[in-house]
């Protein structure tokens, strides 16, 4: 397996940005791939770029925006209120999102003979969204290679941390500082802290708040 090349899907947010240092560390070279789906910020766009730029990785911006013609949700509508809808699912849901940008990110990564895809999902920290969730990303790699007959390797560094155990990942990566004043999560595009007020900031700041905790009691290095 060719290790030297890799991309990251990346929006801007706290665990992309770690995905993608992480990804740094342990590949030669390393580009971006974000996706234009009709967000209610475009400051989501703009903070990615920024961070690219301070990283010097190559970005590649797809355009995705028929997502929004399908699907409308409370992450592309601002008259859609984010909220607990059907079957549990949040209203911040998009319907085969991560599907469609992981087989994008994998024609990308062919197109630039990377064999190997980074994506920040999680299934302990996963907001109820299915396609978050270690047997889809696992089923969807073998399709990804079926699909093209290649060998393709998708990592999912934070698939098993919560929170407050991705703000440890990048401070062993020596990120927490940038991670901490430069991503935005925030569902009402406020970057670093954020609103404090949606979900996105609510579940930020409170691993943020325990792993500070830990960190200053010597729980954590």
């Amino acid at each position: 397996m060719d290790n030297r090349k890799a991309v990251v899907v990346f929006s801007g947010g706290q665990d992309s940005t770690t995905c993608l240092f992480w990804a740094l560390k342990k590949f030669e070279h390393v580009e971006a791939v974000t996706f234009h789906y009709g967000q209610r910020h475009i400051s989501e766009l703009e903070c990615a770029r920024e961070i690219c730029l301070k990283l010097n990785v190559r970005q590649h911006e797809l355009d995705m925006t028929l997502l929004n013609q399908l699907a409308p949700n409370a992450l592309t509508r601002d008259d859609i209120e984010i909220e607990e809808g059907d079957n549990n699912l949040p209203s911040t849901f998009v319907p085969g999102r991560n599907l469609l940008f992981l087989s994008f990110a994998a024609v990308l990564a062919k197109q630039i003979n990377a064999k190997h895809i980074i994506t920040g999902v999680s299934e302990t920290d996963f907001s109820g969204y299915p396609d978050c969730r270690d047997g889809f990303i696992k089923s969807l790699n073998v399709t990804l290679n079926l699909s093209m007959d290649e060998t393709f390797v998708i990592h999912t560094p934070l698939m098993w941390r919560d929170k407050s155990e991705v703000w440890a990942l990048s401070d062993q990566l020596g990120a927490f500082d940038f991670v901490k004043k430069n991503t935005l999560t925030c569902y009402n595009g406020i970057k670093a802290s954020g609103c404090g007020e949606c979900p996105a900031c609510q579940l930020r700041n409170r691993g943020l708040e325990q792993y500070e905790k830990q960190r200053q009691g010597g729980g954590a290095k």
